[in-house]
């Protein structure tokens, strides 16, 4: 790439400790067919062979692929230090073992650009390390292509707040950043975000591949999981001072999905009984002290459909189960798996 063409999206990428990965997300991303971008991989401290590859790709790839190394401070660390050096006039943020479309910048900048929107967004989908898709995860189904925030506020509790699937208008992070030191980063901020845009831009391709790596799949839940709820509190404080402040219906619908229905999926696979339980009474009090009624949790919509009504069989029966106060019998059917 020419060094005097402007830049139009700065990819970041942080990398942990991903050098079995790492080549396959890094060509995915040198092969672009949008040509004027850069791609910061912020080494955040790695032990394993991830920075010979990373050397290998700055090598290969001069005034595209910049490297840099760091002491380890997590992802929400790494990201902010591409952050602070991106050039471009549009962030992507991709995490070091996925792996995206060669289209994927190319259009989602064009849609941005087309509609003037601050965020613009594609669908992903969850495979195996053989590539195979697992899992599509359809984000905004129903969407029309250009959407004005004012006329769909139903996104801000609908979407699905990853921050890699997304492009985002470099000026949203003037004054914002990922909270360090936390779990859930994404929650926490990208609602935020999504708060200050005035337009959305939205293609149904399936452009990011989220890697579901069986080295984390049976990854340990803990109490670290509190810290959605954390985030659902820090984005209402925000919800409350937003031009939408008077809109509570959308705060509380945001609240049911990540608080109630997020938090719960997560605390499902809380491996120590002492955790799930104190965990458990945290999610009571959140839902009584934001006057969340069972009878509201259970007619949540999401995408003009009942959001419980439309999950498979298995994750239906945890959750009235736990609704219903039958707590003692979901650890004792947990266990058995």
């Amino acid at each position: 790439m020419s060094l005097d063409l402007p830049i139009k999206v700065s990819i970041i990428v942080p990398v942990y400790n991903v050098e079995l990965y790492l080549e396959k997300c890094l060509l995915s991303l040198v092969d672009q067919t949008l040509k004027e971008i850069e791609i910061l991989v912020i080494n955040d401290g790695s032990k394993d062979n991830s920075q010979q590859i990373i050397d290998d790709f700055q090598e290969k790839y001069p005034g595209k692929i910049f490297g840099f190394i760091k002491e380890n401070g997590g992802l929400s660390d790494a990201r902010n230090f591409g952050i602070d050096r991106a050039r471009g006039q549009y962030l992507g943020f991709v995490d070091s073992d996925d792996y995206v479309s060669e289209t994927m910048f190319e259009e989602l900048y064009s849609l941005a650009e087309k509609h003037q929107a601050e965020m613009a967004v594609c669908n992903l989908q969850k495979v195996d390390e053989e590539g195979n898709v697992t899992q599509k995860l359809t984000q905004l189904p129903g969407f029309p292509e250009k959407i004005v925030l004012e006329d769909h506020l139903s996104v801000f509790s609908d979407i699905s707040y990853f921050a890699c699937n997304k492009l985002f208008k470099k000026d949203l992070f003037n004054e914002k950043r990922f909270k360090k030191g936390i779990h859930f980063e994404d929650i926490e901020l990208i609602p935020q975000l999504l708060l200050e845009c005035q337009i959305l831009a939205f293609t149904p391709n399936f452009h990011y591949q989220y890697l579901e790596r069986e080295d984390s799949i049976s990854k340990s839940h803990t109490t670290k999981g509190l810290d959605i709820l954390k985030a659902v509190e820090t984005v209402e404080q925000s919800f409350n001072k937003s031009r939408f402040s008077d809109q509570k219906e959308a705060l509380k619908n945001f609240q049911i999905l990540e608080g109630v229905y997020t938090f719960l999926a997560y605390l499902a696979f809380v491996k120590k009984d002492e955790d799930f339980y104190k965990m458990s009474h945290v999610l009571d009090d959140f839902m009584t002290s934001k006057g969340l009624k069972t009878k509201e949790i259970l007619q949540f919509n999401r995408f003009g459909k009942n959001y419980l009504l439309s999950l498979p069989l298995k994750k239906k029966i945890y959750y009235l189960l736990y609704f219903f106060g039958f707590k003692g019998l979901i650890r004792r059917l947990m266990s058995r798996n």
